[in-house]
Parts: C-alpha cells; structure tokens; sequence
C-alpha cells in the first residue's frame, strides 16, 4: 500500500505548523509543502522589531531558537517533508486530486497528486488605489523583505519624518519601530480613533493621547488622496482630504485581504466574510481539502458569527488540527474570541471578546465597567498604571469581552479573561477566583478581580457612575451642577479640572464639612483613579445625597486636556 500524500500549499505559519504535526502524527506519510515566496516559516510578528533595531540580523526571523536556519534542508532533515520554494500552485483538479504548480524560476509546470489537501494561502496586503503608491519609499510591512526594504531605505536615504497610512495592529507596530529610530512620525487614520478594529473609542481616546504625548502625531478622519514624489520617483509626503504632509518614508498598513483564488478556481464555499469558509474539523466544502490560517474564516466563542479576524496565534493552533485530522484524526477546531495584544511606545495594549458596540449590535443589554488602578502593589517599583474595560450582559452578568492597556501587566490578565469568557463565566465567578499574589506581580485583589467588582457593584445598584464623555460634555454646558474633587490639596494644585463648578473636598474631610456641600445640585465626585470618589459617593449617598455620580477611572483615565 503506498503511502498517504498530504500536500499543503503555504509555507508562512499555518502550512508548516500542520506539516510538523502531521509528520509525528504518521511518520510514513509523503508531506509537500509548495510556496511560491523564497523564505519559509518566518516571523512575521518579529519584523517591526528588526525594522527598530531590537532584532539585530534578518536570519533571526527565519530561524529555530537553536539557531539552524528553516529551508528546504531543514524541513527535509528534521521534518521529513519536502520544501518546494519560489513554486505557485496554479489550479486545483479535484476530481483526479492533483494541483498544477509552477517553478517561478524555470516556468516549468507539472502536477502534484494528494490524497489530502491543505490550503495555507494567507493573507494579503490591502493596497488602496492611491495615486502614488508605486513611488520608491512607500512600503507595507507583510513581509520579511518588506522589513528589509525599510531598513535599506532609511539607511540610504536621509529620512526625518514618517507617515504610516492606518492605525490598526501592523500600523502602531511600524509607527513604534521608527519612533524608536528618533524619526517624527505621523500616523494618518481614516477612522475617528486609533486601534479601529481593537479598541472601544473611549479607550481609544485615553491611549491615543498616551502616544501623542510620547511624540507620535495622529490624523485621525482623513484620507490619504494622493502621495507625492520629486523628479527621482522618491516619496515627499501625502496629501489628504484635509492637508499635505511631509515625508521621506511611508509606510501602508490599511488590512489584509485573505488569499482566495486558489480556492474559488476549485470551486470551494467562499464564507460570509469573504474568506474560505471551513467546518469545526477545518474542512472546506470538499471533505478531502482543508483550510487555516489567514485565508479562513471563523467563528466567533461568544457571537456565534462568522468572523475575519487573522492573526499568527490563530493560525498556528489550527496547524495542529489539521495536522491530526489529514492523518485520520477527529479534532476540532471550536473558533476564536479575537483575542489580540500589543506593544507601542511602551504601552501594553490588549483584547478579548466583544466590544461595547458589537455587543449592543448583537442585541445584547450592555453593562460597562471601567477601572483604572496599579497592576501590583503600589510601593513595589515596578507597578504600572493600567486601564481595564469589562463589557457584561446585563441580564446574566456573563463576561462578553474586556479590553486593557497601560504600562502595567495588561496582557496576563486579558489571557485569564480569554479563558473566562471561553467557559462562559461571570463576573461573580471572575470575582471568586483563587488568583495569586506577591507584591512583585499583582494586588491582594487582582485587577481582572477587581474590575468585576466594580461591575458587580453597578448591577447591583450601589455604584452610580459617569464617563470622561459624558462629563466633558455637561462641562461645555451651562448647566448648574458641581463637581466635587476628593483628592489631596497637593495633588488638586498639581493637575485638575478648568472649571469654576469645581468644589474641592479631601475625603478625609467630607464627613465634617458634609453641610458645606449643596443638596440641591447633582454632584459628580472625581478623584486619582475612581477609589476615593467611590467612597465619597456612598458616604454621600449614606447621608441621603440623591443626585450623585462619579467619575469612572477618574482622572489618570481622563483623556481630554485639563
């Protein structure tokens, strides 16, 4: 009986992850990888950090962590499957199960039987139809060589100030690259907020005034209409809808589009989403062909929705799927909460889940809980401030998503959330979790624990809250209310609000000077980062104060000049 043949087109991530698997899975079975670029297995989240610097040689990217580099010779010896580079898969013919390839170098074509069929082609680069976007200078960043033609670009050419078209993931990752070379960047936005496709506005508006501080630029609501050049065809700027910029280098990074044509030729489902569409055990329409990685779509733990959400995480869990099921396995692959993470201008960045208003879209009833503190004990000194987001069904207290950011230790605590939502808890459930404590790595009651509390407080009725939004907005009116300020002297003298309805009462006073304040008025309390203004607002409440409020997140979360 001759041996099984699993041919897999794709050599990025997704590809080789299910060729490794597959060969411990059936050590006797004939494994093909076809790809059509030179360079396989490659670390594409690696690039902006070799385009900074932090990443020293390019050959890091594309290597083990023992340092043997991932070519044909590597996949041959140490996997056991054969490499074929600079090979496009052509057409598929599924009825004698074979795929006509061409070698890129030689043009020769010839076909590849299969008994199994994995599709690994990825994703590519969006390139908006800008008049000037094949000027030298104007890169993407989906690529290791693209990474390479930066850095090139930057050395040869005398390069001050930069433009990044978009503000998703690969966007602030390029804009976080350069600034870290001292070059002035600009990032140029469509959208009315940085991080579109990850963020809440009202986070988005906290953290894109972090990095406006740290010296990055944002354009947000404009379009790039065209990109302008000198006589030598080299990048100059982009003009906007709105204004012209200037720049020696321009970064693109405005999404992907996932790779289908292989799979349209064949005549394959194509999803909702424009991506291939596959089943729990990553099959397409034709039982004996699979798909993963970008050029999927999947679907969301939460919704239930189909969703295009690619990223390297995802892609490399499916690897393994599929590794087991084209060698007669029966995993499945349940779907994704579209957990993503950043780092930029040493912010930590991240969600997992829905957000706010996919959650109300959805028909959700939509709780919010929002809080800013310390990652660990305050006198530890590695704490960092970080800024946490809960978005809740009202009806069940189920935790639907959360959000973070900030210098502290965002990310480890997204993760716990990411398992949480996944199991369906709440945020009395997240509440009674035994998590850890010591001082150098969180607080006696951690902030995922803590955030539930304070949602847990707004269900059940005693914790009244209003936004950064909201109150900007009563503040731009005439409206006669009062705010009233809990915090040190020495801290409100240091940095407070403009505004004459500010009334300051340390909270260590307010019991004493309660008769001072008027009952006649709605009151938002404002404090630091929510705890003191909390208390002050059941000491109020307490003393029979009806129209009270208080700043969530408090004035560390308050992204609007004071």
């Amino acid at each position: 009986m001759s041996a099984q043949k699993i041919l897999i087109i794709g050599g990025v991530a997704a590809g080789p992850k299910a060729a490794a698997r597959a060969r411990r899975m059936a050590p006797d079975a004939e494994i093909t990888i076809v790809e059509r670029g030179s360079l396989v297995s490659y670390a594409g989240c690696g690039m902006p950090f070799y385009v900074a610097g932090e990443v020293s040689k390019f050959e890091h990217l594309f290597e083990t962590t023992y340092g043997v580099i991932r070519d044909a010779g590597y996949f041959w010896r140490e996997k056991g499957c054969k490499l074929l580079t600079r090979t496009e898969a052509k057409s598929i013919d599924r009825t004698k199960k074979e795929v006509l390839v061409e070698n890129l170098e030689t043009g020769e074509q010839y076909n590849l039987p299969y008994d199994k069929l994995v599709l690994a082609t990825g994703a590519s680069p969006v390139i908006p139809p800008i008049e000037g976007i094949d000027l030298k200078g104007v890169h993407r960043l989906n690529h290791p060589d693209d990474a390479e033609a930066i850095k090139k670009h930057i050395a040869e050419r005398e390069v001050d100030e930069v433009i990044v078209v978009g503000s998703g993931l690969i966007g602030l990752e390029v804009a976080d690259a350069v600034a870290k070379l001292h070059l002035f960047t600009t990032v140029l936005e469509l959208q009315d907020q940085v991080l579109p496709g990850l963020l809440d506005h009202d986070l988005a508006e906290w953290l894109s005034a972090k990095l406006e501080e740290a010296g990055v630029e944002f354009r947000f609501g404009q379009k790039a209409s065209r990109i302008k050049g000198d006589e030598d065809g080299f990048v100059t700027g982009v003009v906007t809808d709105s204004e012209e910029l200037e720049g020696q280098l321009v970064v693109v990074a405005v999404g992907v589009r996932p790779n289908t044509e292989l799979a349209k030729q064949a005549g394959l489902e194509i999803g909702e989403t424009g991506a291939i569409a596959i089943n729990e055990y990553l099959q397409t329409s034709d039982p004996d062909i699979y798909a993963l990685g970008d050029c999927v779509e999947n679907t969301h733990l939460v919704s239930g929705k189909k969703v295009y959400v690619p990223l390297a995480s995802t892609a490399n869990r499916q690897g393994r799927v599929v590794g087991d099921n084209v060698t007669g396995g029966n995993t499945k692959f349940k779907g994704i909460l579209g957990t993503g993470v950043l780092h930029v201008m040493e912010y930590n960045v991240g969600r997992t889940g829905l957000g706010e208003k996919q959650a109300k879209d959805l028909g959700y009833s939509v709780l919010t809980a929002l809080n800013n503190t310390f990652d660990r004990t305050h006198y530890h000194p590695d704490h960092g401030m970080m800024m946490m987001k809960y978005i809740i069904d009202d009806k069940t207290g189920r935790l639907l998503g959360a959000q973070g950011q900030g210098l502290g230790d965002v990310i480890k605590r997204i993760d716990v959330l990411a398992t949480a939502i996944t199991y369906g808890a709440t945020v009395d459930e997240i509440s009674d979790l035994d998590l850890s404590y010591a001082p150098p790595f969180s607080t006696p009651i951690d902030v995922a624990q803590h955030t539930a509390n304070i949602a847990r407080n707004k269900m059940s009725g005693i914790a009244q809250c209003i936004g950064a939004a909201e109150l900007k907005k009563k503040m731009e009116t005439d409206e006669d209310f009062v705010i009233l300020d809990v915090r040190t002297d020495e801290q409100f003298n240091t940095r407070q609000l403009k505004d004459n309805r500010v009334r300051l009462v340390v909270l260590g006073d307010l019991r004493e000077r309660i008769n001072e304040i008027p009952r006649d008025k709605e009151l938002v309390v404002i404090c630091a980062l929510g705890t003191r203004s909390y208390e002050a607002f059941r000491t109020l409440k307490g003393a029979g104060f009806e129209d009270v409020k208080y700043l969530e997140a408090g004035l560390q979360g308050w992204p609007y000049e004071l």
